[in-house]
């Protein structure tokens, strides 16, 4: 199977995951719209939306760079429209954009929690909803969010409460949709991380370089989504997924090859729960970056 010809429209394109998934499925001959905001170059994030619609051209895909804040619904609705008329329709959509702010509540800025909720819960739940009369006419449609199981404890609030009810938020998405169109033939479903992947918010935000070292590289999310998107939307939706434990499911066996740096130990990142344990000969470090 493949998905040549294909056209996805990933919020979050320009860089680490997004743009992973991006250039994956442009291997195929995929039709890739990248809705990202970075325009213009910026110090501290590598990529924009131009520098990545090159990279996926280069891979072998077709890609039309859009200017989007996920917030604005003028400017989404326009995105997702763009994109259809460019391509001929939209088959896959992937909720990838988000905020992260991981402090306690009585040291949370409103604006903060505000911006949060705005991208990620909000700004899901949008692109979804305006990308629905287009993925309906697709052949093999799905949806995909950056987020994690529905592990409901108090661990995963206590000490960033604001983020991560915004981040299930966009889970809350995955689990009402799956249900509203399984009878469409539409997938809805999660995939999360089970370590820390080397992206511009681990390095910039949640622990540095020495957290990068002991990271996976974006490629693992980006072989997960592959392979979810090749799945049949009929069958294989509402499921909350974790990258390693999936692709071991579809015969993956060496998991060395997505370590940023061989030597270093795996950090966990947060949000994981117990089931599914990882695969047999992985072995992630009892420290969580939360």
């Amino acid at each position: 199977m493949s998905l040549k010809g294909k056209t996805l429209f990933i919020t979050g394109a320009s860089r680490g995951i997004g743009l992973a998934i991006a250039l994956r499925c442009a291997r195929d001959g995929a039709n890739v719209a990248i809705a990202a905001k970075t325009e213009t170059p910026n110090p501290k994030l590598e990529g924009t939306i131009y520098t990545a619609a090159e990279q996926i051209e280069k891979a072998g895909g077709r890609a039309l760079p859009l200017v989007v804040d996920v917030r604005d619904e003028a400017a989404v609705k326009s995105a997702i429209e763009k994109t259809a008329a460019t391509f001929g329709g939209i088959d896959i959509v992937v909720n990838n954009a988000s905020a992260v702010s991981r402090t306690p509540v009585a040291e949370t800025d409103m604006k903060r929690f505000d911006l949060m909720h705005q991208i990620n819960a909000r700004g899901t739940f949008m692109v979804s909803k305006y990308a629905i009369p287009y993925l309906a006419k697709a052949t093999n449609p799905h949806i995909l969010m950056n987020s994690p199981p529905l592990d409901m404890r108090e661990k995963w609030f206590a000490g960033s409460t604001g983020y991560s009810m915004a981040k299930f938020g966009m889970s809350l998405v995955v689990l009402g949709l799956a249900g509203e169109l399984r009878e469409k033939g539409i997938a809805v479903n999660a995939l999360w991380p089970r370590t820390t992947i080397a992206t511009a918010a681990i390095k910039n935000l949640l622990g540095g370089e020495r957290v990068m070292r002991m990271s996976r590289i974006p490629e693992i999310m980006a072989d997960a989504a592959y392979a979810i998107f090749l799945k049949d939307a009929k069958t294989f939706t509402g499921n909350f997924l974790i990258d390693d434990s999936f692709l071991a499911g579809e015969g993956v066996t060496d998991f060395e090859k997505y370590r940023a740096v061989p030597s270093e130990p795996l950090a966990a990142t947060f949000f994981v729960p117990d089931n599914p344990p990882p695969p047999p000969g992985v072995s992630v470090s009892g420290k969580r970056w939360d």
